[in-house]
């Protein structure tokens, strides 16, 4: 997933649901705000400020928090299946999520994380502060009563393995969704049911997608053939002549994916080949190299190189080269 795809998942589904869950918050504390005005100017506040200094806040934590999870899933270098599960499990909490939303069953509820009460009462308190440095600690506070759409996002944060990546995924996340605070900040308490569910609605099926986008990257990682890929596109070819085979090949990392040289890689079944891996701007995950038909994993930060070996399978067809996440590809052809 990119930045912008990750921006625009802020916009649409983060936006939506974290304003059903924190928007209330927000909305008490620019009373307040207003109360305390009135009683000492006789005369209104301009609510902007209160709303840039909780946006601020709120963003500035939950990109320390990405951070902090993107750290934690470094600390050990997942295997292949382990990443496989993982993101498994990260789609199964976005669609539970969905559903929740959609009140498809009861039982949906469990897949909405809740905080401690304590912790809940804490925040609520601080709305009610009156001082201007009230929407700003509360604004970092939310952080302890995420919405489902900023779970699965800190789920995913996590998967990246990479303290820059999770603190890039969760920033692009939450400065996706401050536009709708930003609009609906005065309003938020005013929202009907009917308008509620409305909103929920569109969040469930932003939220439906990306988990639908994210399983087909976990089949990717699987060596699953089942992809939409194979299925809409029947399958994944290389560019350039496949008649030219090679022993030794170039695979360049760029912000946008992976680019070869030569343009089409192809090899004969049953020889040994190298690639050297050459990192020029790719960030994320595409750092995270990997061969899911031979579980290669190679991680290869910017401005570095690497190399890996195998044997080409006898049988021809194709051999899928991905990032750690499934979703930047490539393929090597085998004749």
């Amino acid at each position: 997933m990119n930045i912008f795809s990750i921006f625009l998942t802020g916009v649409f589904a983060g936006g939506l649901t974290c304003l059903a869950v924190q928007g209330g918050l927000l909305a008490s504390s620019l009373a307040q705000q207003e109360e305390k005005a009135l009683a000492e100017e006789g005369e209104k506040t301009d609510h902007v400020l209160p709303i840039l200094s909780f946006l601020v806040a709120r963003l500035c934590a939950y990109t320390a928090l990405g951070i902090l999870l993107g750290t934690l899933g470094s600390v050990v270098q997942l295997s292949l299946n382990a990443r496989v599960f993982l993101q498994c499990v990260v789609v199964i909490f976005m669609i539970g999520t969905a559903l929740n939303l959609l009140h498809v069953h009861p039982i949906f509820r469990y897949f909405v994380i809740q905080p401690p009460k304590f912790l809940t009462r804490l925040v609520k308190k601080q709305s009610k502060s009156t001082s201007m440095f009230g929407p700003m600690l509360l604004g970092a506070f939310t952080v302890l009563i995420p919405c489902g759409a900023t779970q699965a996002m800190m789920a995913y944060a996590t998967t990246t393995g990479s303290w820059l990546s999770g603190g890039v995924t969760m920033f692009a996340f939450i400065l996706g969704t401050s536009p709708m605070f930003f609009l609906l900040g005065y309003v938020s308490k005013k929202l009907g049911a009917a308008t509620s569910t409305y909103f929920n609605g569109i969040a469930a099926v932003a939220i439906i997608i990306i988990a639908l986008y994210n399983f087909n990257s976990a089949l990717s990682l699987a060596g699953s053939t089942l992809t939409f890929e194979n299925i809409f596109f029947h399958s994944q070819q290389a560019k350039g002549d496949p008649t030219q085979t090679v022993t030794q090949a170039k695979i360049y990392f760029t912000q946008s994916g992976y680019t070869t040289e030569p343009s089409a890689i192809t090899v004969r079944g049953g020889e040994a080949i190298k690639l050297t891996l050459i990192n020029q701007h790719g960030a994320g995950c595409i750092q995270a190299f990997t061969i899911p038909m031979f579980g290669i994993q190679k991680t290869v930060p910017v401005g570095t190189t690497s190399e890996v070996s195998f044997t080409a399978p006898k049988v021809s067809g194709t051999i899928p080269f991905m990032c750690g996440m499934g979703m930047f590809k490539g393929v090597i052809n085998v004749i």
